[in-house]
């Protein structure tokens, strides 16, 4: 009977997923990740050298965190014990560390697997750093944010993080063979729905072989294969992957950014899509082309800000979908602009300059002297109308005495800017001239 329950992926608590009957049986079985379960991987070195250090496992979801560190364990013949940051807290892990521990007396090792182990808090953390030190676990954590952020310095530390990569389209297309081997039947779907059913998991592997399912579950053996439009009745699709509080929201937002910066509008035109698609909130991309506008373009092109300015009232005026086409204007406009980040720089400096000089008082040349008490102290005292100087400039000082005279910004030889450097460079000569 229990080969029964088993030939027919079905278990006494319920029938089981594609994705757990096919999960691999060995490590070099994993798909996609040949740099570390490979001929050469780093994990297939390590099984080599007969040691397993404490690992991070870094990587989108689907790809294989789980399926690695239970084989780990078996291949390595550690007892696997496996808990969810979400579900789990200090209880369960004390109750974790104290059978690792009865079980080291015994002679057997743990190979504690956390899943999400970014949801842990700092102190939570801190409570696995003794017992990895000492050898009571071998500690695996998979995680989908970046370790260097969520976790902290000490346990990083002490662990190797690995990084998994996302499924590519190869890895995906060995997937479906497998499934259709276990299945004894190809997969119902044309080439394009084959090509489009790839594209919706979006790199995740578990969720592929749940789109998978579905489309056998929902074709009869002989049926005809699916066209993309069938397909899109069977199976929804889901948005890309995107977390806005997660490290999606933060790769795509500097994508665009470097896109911009980079001058390609193309490139980033297809990350503010990417953005826009998966849900982010306009009004924040708007916010983020007025500043690529002022940060990056700055004076080479002052048009930029004001394009950028306008998508935002626009799409505030008009809502989505038609004020996004606003955004993607702004977002060409300032990608094709000439590119400065002198005004930036000059910014900087200058703040740290009025940071070190404190309170200097500026020269008194230029200062008002509505006061009897104030002309005495010789308040404004030699300053020189501009407008009745020869080229409207006087070239005074107007840096506090205190202080030599400060070069903060330089324009660049693009756009606009060329032309406002031919008039300080045509002032600091009259200066010179002039004393």
């Amino acid at each position: 009977m229990s080969n029964l329950f088993d030939a027919g992926g079905v278990t006494r608590e319920g029938p089981r997923p594609l994705a757990d009957r096919l999960r691999p049986q060995r490590l070099s079985d994993v798909v996609g990740q040949d740099h570390l379960v490979g001929e050469e991987g780093t994990l297939t070195r390590m099984l080599a050298a007969g040691r397993i250090p404490s690992i991070i496992l870094w990587g989108p979801p689907g790809t294989g965190k789980t399926t690695m560190a239970r084989l780990l364990a078996g291949e390595t013949g550690l007892v696997f014990e496996q808990m969810s940051a979400i579900f789990s807290g200090v209880a369960d892990l004390k109750k974790a560390f104290e059978q690792a521990r009865v079980r080291r007396e015994q002679g057997r090792s743990t190979l504690l697997f956390v899943d999400e182990i970014h949801r842990f808090n700092k102190s939570q953390q801190d409570s696995f750093l003794p017992f990895v030190e000492d050898g009571t676990i071998t500690l695996v954590g998979a995680t989908t944010e970046n370790p260097s952020f969520e976790l902290n310095g000490a346990l990083l530390s002490r662990c190797q993080v690995l990084v998994l990569n996302r499924l590519d389209d190869d890895a995906l297309d060995a997937l479906v063979r497998r499934a259709e081997v276990f299945e004894r039947r190809s997969l119902p779907l044309t080439p394009e729905s084959r090509s489009a059913l790839i594209t919706m998991a979006d790199g995740d592997g578990r969720y592929f072989l749940n789109l998978v399912e579905e489309v056998f579950a929902g074709v009869p053996e002989g049926g005809a294969a699916l066209t993309p439009e069938q397909l899109g009745k069977i199976v929804a699709k889901r948005l890309p992957l995107y977390d806005k509080a997660a490290d999606g929201h933060y790769n795509l937002i500097s994508a665009l950014h470097k896109s911009v910066r980079g001058s390609d509008p193309d490139a980033a035109l297809y990350y503010l899509a990417r953005m826009l698609t998966a849900g982010e909130d306009p009004l924040f991309i708007a916010r983020r082309l007025v500043r690529m506008a002022n940060e990056d373009v700055g004076l080479a092109d002052p048009e930029a800000v004001t394009q950028a300015l306008a998508a935002k009232d626009t799409y505030e005026f008009l809502g989505s979908p038609e004020g996004e086409l606003a955004l993607a204007q702004a977002c060409v406009y300032i990608a094709a602009a000439p590119k400065s980040n002198a005004l930036y720089t000059a910014f900087k400096q200058a703040m740290a300059k009025a940071r070190e000089t404190g309170s200097l008082m500026p020269p008194k040349t230029i200062l008002n002297a509505p006061t009897k008490m104030m002309k005495q102290q010789e308040y404004g005292a030699g300053y020189r109308y501009d407008h009745d100087e020869p080229d409207a400039f006087s070239g005074q000082n107007y840096f506090p005495d205190a202080i030599p005279r400060q070069r903060f910004y330089d324009p660049v030889e693009r756009g606009f800017e060329r032309e406002l450097k031919k008039r300080l460079d045509y002032w600091a000569k009259l200066r010179k001239e002039r004393g």
